[in-house]
C-alpha cells in the first residue's frame, strides 16, 4: 500500500457503512412498497428502483475508498485473482456482514417494526438457484469488465444491471452473500428464510469464482481494481 491509499481501518469502515446503507436501501424500500401497495409487481419496482440508485451513489462514495465491493463475493473473486491479500479480505467480509445486518436493524427501527426478526420467505429450488448464479456472475462480469473504464461507468454499470437482474432472474437478484445474511433477519417483502441462505451463498460464491475466471482468460489487459480510473 502507497501513503496515498487509505489505513486498513478506513477501507474496513468504508466496506461496512457502504453494505449497511445499502441492506437499510434494500429492505427499507421493500418495506415502504409493501406498506404503500397490495400489488406484488409494483412493490418489486419500487425495491428495483431504490436499490439500483442507491447502490450506484454508493460507489461514486466509497470507491475512491476501498474499492466499493460491499459484497463478499466481489471480495472473493478479487482474492483468487490475487489482488486482495486473505487478511484483507477477511476484514472485509466480517465488515461487509456486520454493516448488512445492521442495516436491517436500521430498516426495521425506522418503520417501527421489531429489530431482530426472522426471515419467513420461502426463496429455494433449483430455478432460484440458477437465477441467482445468472445474477452473480453477471454481477462480477459487469464489474471485472467496466471497471477500466473508472469509478463512474462501474456506478452506473453495477446500478442498472442489478436493476436488470431484479426483474430477469427468478432469484430477484441477490447477488451477495452479506445481503443475503441480511436479509434472513426481515420477514418483509425483501426477507429470505434462514435454511434458504446456505445454498444461496454457495451458489453466489461458486458464480464469483468462475466470473473470476473468466476475467483471467478473457480480460488480462484491463486494470483489476474496482472504481479505480
Amino acid at each position: 500500500m502507497t501513503s496515498a491509499e487509505p489505513d486498513l481501518t478506513r477501507q474496513a469502515a468504508s466496506e461496512g457503512l457502504g453494505t449497511l446503507f445499502l441492506v437499510t436501501g434494500v429492505v427499507g424500500s421493500g418495506i415502504m412498497a409493501q406498506t404503500l401497495t397490495h400489488d406484488v409487481a409494483l412493490a418489486l419496482l419500487c425495491n428495483t428502483i431504490a436499490t439500483g440508485a442507491l447502490l450506484s451513489v454508493l460507489i461514486l462514495i466509497f470507491a475512491p475508498i476501498s474499492g466499493a465491493q460491499f459484497n463478499p463475493a466481489v471480495t472473493l473473486a478479487l482474492f483468487s485473482l490475487g489482488e486482495i491479500t486473505a487478511s484483507r479480505a477477511f476484514i472485509f467480509v466480517a465488515a461487509q456482514i456486520a454493516g448488512g445486518v445492521c442495516g436491517t436493524f436500521l430498516a426495521h427501527a425506522m418503520f417501527s417494526l421489531p429489530i431482530l426478526e426472522i426471515g419467513e420467505k420461502a426463496r429455494t429450488g433449483t430455478g432460484q438457484w440458477i437465477g441467482e448464479g445468472v445474477a452473480t456472475f453477471g454481477l462480477l462480469v459487469t464489474i471485472l469488465g467496466c471497471r477500466q473504464s473508472g469509478a463512474r461507468v462501474v456506478a452506473a454499470a453495477v446500478g442498472l444491471y442489478i436493476a436488470s437482474a431484479y426483474w430477469f432472474t427468478s432469484s430477484t437478484s441477490f447477488a451477495n452473500p452479506a445481503v443475503t445474511i441480511a436479509r434472513a433477519l426481515t420477514p418483509t417483502f425483501a426477507g429470505i428464510r434462514p435454511q434458504d441462505v446456505p445454498m444461496f451463498i454457495a451458489v453466489q460464491c461458486a458464480a464469483a469464482l468462475a466470473a473470476a475466471y473468466m476475467a483471467r482468460a478473457l480480460l488480462t489487459n484491463q486494470t483489476i481494481t474496482q472504481g479505480k480510473p
